[in-house]
This record gives C-alpha cells, sequence and structure tokens, in this order.
C-alpha cells in the first residue's frame, strides 16, 4: 500500500496512527530498557532472592485485562451506533482505570509492609527496581486515563459517529498498549523475580 496515496483525511488519519505506533514503540524500548537493567542486576550479591511480588499486582492484572475489554466493547457499541452501551462501557473502562492505579498503590503498601522501601536502609535493589518500573508504568496509565476522560468528554458531546472514530481509535490503541505493556512487566517480575 502506497501511503503517499489518497485523500487529505487518509492521509491525516495514516499520520496520527503512525506518530502513536512511534511513541508507543518509544515507550515500550524504555520499558524493555528497564527489564533489562533489572535482568542485568539480579547477579549483584545484594539481590534479594526470595522477593515477592504483591498479590494485589496479580489482581490488578485482572482489572486491566478486563478495562482493555470494556474499552473494545465501547468500540464495537459505537460502531454499531448504540450510544447508550457505548457509554456504559467507557464508564466501566474508566471505573476499571481508577481501580488499577488503587490496586497499584496496594501492591506498593504491601511492599513496604515486608519491610522493602524505594530508597534508604530498607531498600534493595529489587525494591527499587521494581519502584520505579512500577511508577513509570502508573503515570503513563494516568496519562491514559486523560486520555480515556477525553474519548468519554468527546462521546457525550457526540463527536464520535459510526465511519467518524478517529479519536475513539487512536484512544483504544493507547489504553491496550498500556494494557498489554503491565502485562509483559507482571510476566516479566513473575519469571525474572
Amino acid at each position: 500500500m502506497d501511503l503517499t496515496q489518497g485523500t487529505l483525511e487518509q492521509k491525516n488519519i495514516r499520520a496520527k496512527k503512525m506518530l502513536l505506533l512511534f511513541a508507543m514503540v518509544s515507550m515500550f524500548m524504555m520499558f524493555a530498557g528497564l527489564t533489562s537493567a533489572y535482568l542485568v542486576s539480579n547477579s549483584r550479591p545484594d539481590w534479594v532472592k526470595d522477593f515477592q511480588i504483591p498479590t494485589a499486582f496479580f489482581v490488578s492484572t485482572a482489572v486491566i485485562i478486563a478495562s482493555s475489554i470494556t474499552f473494545f466493547m465501547s468500540k464495537k457499541a459505537l460502531i454499531n451506533n448504540n450510544r447508550g452501551l457505548a457509554s456504559g462501557f467507557l464508564i466501566a473502562t474508566l471505573i476499571l482505570g481508577i481501580s488499577f492505579i488503587f490496586l497499584q498503590y496496594e501492591g506498593f503498601s504491601q511492599i513496604v509492609a515486608k519491610g522493602y522501601y524505594f530508597t534508604g536502609n530498607g531498600s534493595t535493589i529489587n525494591s527499587s527496581f521494581m519502584y520505579a518500573i512500577v511508577f513509570a508504568h502508573i503515570l503513563h496509565v494516568i496519562a491514559g486515563l486523560i486520555v480515556l476522560l477525553v474519548v468519554i468528554y468527546n462521546h457525550f458531546k457526540e463527536k464520535y459517529k459510526p465511519g467518524q472514530t478517529l479519536g475513539f481509535e487512536l484512544g483504544a490503541m493507547f489504553w491496550h498498549f498500556l494494557d498489554g505493556l503491565w502485562v509483559y512487566l507482571i510476566v516479566f517480575f513473575y519469571f525474572a523475580t
């Protein structure tokens, strides 16, 4: 397919999707670098071998996967011109996204309860890496929640219609990317910890 072909609107849509794709690849590369550093560091003598991933992180994984499903269902409802159902799924996605942040906080509380801190005397290289990686992801999820709020706002202003869903699609792409990124991170921590 020749990317230079098509109407100005088609080129604009492709350009916006490509820019988002480049941004997502850049974000993934950042996390790939952080997880690579985690792997390299696990040979250090001060590496804690029995570090346990908090159960709240596993629960948050189920929540974030559910949020991807509700976002997908909202897009499907929008395409079928069922605005009420799309609204319900979008609100459910927002609630699940906020729940994910809360569960991440609970996960950090479980780490602290075990005596592991980000810095200071109670910190370990494991906990410091986990804090840094998970906190970086949380910042991206907060950005995702802002994007989701914009999508919800535009949805209620009836800016999306079947065939005119670019903003919705871009928001969904970013949200699904964040969800997939968390699944990558939790699987990584499970096998690398």
